[in-house]
């Protein structure tokens, strides 16, 4: 089947030929942080069907905004990762991050839930404790770090191997600061098991 086009002479009618179908701007939330395996964006795509993710992943490659390639033992693990096109999309989810924070309201009961999803608005919070450095997040058995820095804040799987901060946060209050309920410093401040180190000394 040919792929959709706006047949717009138009740079956002061109990007959204590529990212504009449903499910791409998502999968591109999901690499963001790193590459992942088939089976990892399914579990972390729900809603979405086999076929569909089948779909969009060769087209997104075909398009280069990502790359797929083998590792683990003896190559036998495939795993999808962003290219450098992919990876200059990180503004625009940044930015519908944030017109989106005002529309999430209440969690309603049939709405999933991933706490890697709070990356991104968690990623501001961070930066105004941090605005510059490396800074590790626990939510739940979900772990992440951020570099924060002149160009920008990314964020990456696991923990960072030095962290100037480290972050125990349970899902509500994750939640809490990803909606701008409740400032982080808020829960940091509160939080007496909290132990971290800034790049200028120990926060209290």
């Amino acid at each position: 089947m040919p792929r959709r086009s706006y047949a717009h002479y138009c740079a956002v009618s061109r990007a959204l030929d590529v990212v504009g179908d449903r499910w791409n701007l998502l999968m591109i939330r999901e690499l963001s942080s790193g590459p992942r395996r088939y089976s990892d964006l399914f579990a972390d795509l729900p809603g979405i069907s086999t076929d569909v993710l089948a779909a969009r992943l060769k087209e997104l490659e075909q398009d280069g905004v990502l790359t797929r390639r083998r590792t683990g033992p003896r190559a036998a693990t495939t795993v999808y990762e962003l290219t450098e096109t992919g990876v200059a999309l990180r503004p625009v989810l940044d930015a519908l991050s944030v017109w989106g924070t005002t529309l999430l309201n209440e969690r309603q009961p049939t709405d999933a839930v991933r706490a890697h999803w709070f990356a991104l608005p968690l990623g501001r919070a961070v930066a105004e404790l941090v605005p510059k450095g490396t800074v590790t997040v626990h939510i739940g058995e979900s772990t992440f770090h951020y570099r924060i820095g002149g160009d920008g804040i990314s964020h990456h799987d696991g923990p960072a191997d030095e962290a100037d901060l480290e972050l125990h946060l349970d899902l509500a209050s994750a939640t809490e600061v990803a909606t701008g309920a409740r400032p982080l410093a808020d829960i940091v401040n509160a939080d007496t098991d909290f132990r971290g180190q800034s790049h200028e000394g120990t926060l209290h």
